[in-house]
């Protein structure tokens, strides 16, 4: 079905993985993990545990490096029936400063498109993670004089939407939200009456992976590109 977005007048970005570079780090950070944990379990062994650890705290910690980390911990201790070294319980403390301090990489042609719609439309961010952290990624990024509003979301989930929606006055027929995880930002869009693009990121947590069946009969449209937005819109 063809999609009509001559309605649009707010238009949302994902942060991580739209804006710039977040996965391909957690992913980094599971293989010096898992090296870490190779004395007690292999590393197909420990990833699906950190997985479930991390799914079971997500409730209490949410999303974002610091809940990573506590879960890697806790991860240590569990694998090694708390006999896990310093060393290596200093060594997980390092593996998520080192995420948290990693340089902000934008994406190809993020900022150009950015100012181009700013031009034309109301740009705002609907993001999930840790505040502290993403505060300092959008401070860093040079992106903030693009974006009326910055909303950091406890999840991305209709509820989250459309609180987020009615607070900012905006109907979901005049929003569309950009961004790389169909779970996230497409799907619930989609389902309370808004507009979504997908742009696929090349790395996707399992958390954020959904089935043909979630997406049958949904409609939004698939870019290859962030720039190939601005030949749908201008």
């Amino acid at each position: 079905m063809e999609i009509d977005y001559d309605s649009i007048k707010v238009i949302g970005f994902d942060a991580d993985d739209t804006l710039w570079v977040n996965e391909t780090y957690f992913r980094n950070a599971e293989i010096e993990f898992a090296k870490l944990m190779a004395p007690y379990e292999t590393a197909n062994k420990v990833d699906q545990e950190l997985f479930k650890m991390e799914m079971t705290n997500l409730p209490l910690y949410g999303y974002g490096v610091k809940g990573f980390v506590l879960s890697m911990l806790e991860m240590a201790l569990k694998l090694s029936n708390g006999t896990v070294s310093n060393v290596a319980i200093e060594s997980i403390l390092n593996i998520g400063k080192g995420m948290i301090n990693k340089p902000v990489e934008l994406l190809d042609g993020i900022e150009e498109v950015l100012e181009k719609l700013s031009d034309k439309y109301r740009l705002i961010v609907a993001t999930k993670g840790d505040l502290l952290d993403q505060e300092r990624k959008l401070e860093k990024s040079e992106l903030l004089k693009y974006f009326h509003h910055i909303e950091v979301l406890s999840d991305k989930k209709e509820a989250n939407y459309s609180r987020l929606l009615e607070h900012l006055d905006i109907h979901p027929s005049e929003f569309l939200m950009v961004g790389n995880s169909l779970k996230s930002d497409i799907l619930p869009l989609v389902n309370i009456g808004a507009h979504a693009m997908h742009i696929p990121f090349h790395t996707t947590w399992t958390h954020e992976q959904v089935t043909n069946e979630d997406t049958n009969g949904k409609n939004y449209k698939t870019l290859n590109s962030v720039s190939d937005i601005l030949k749908i819109l201008n």
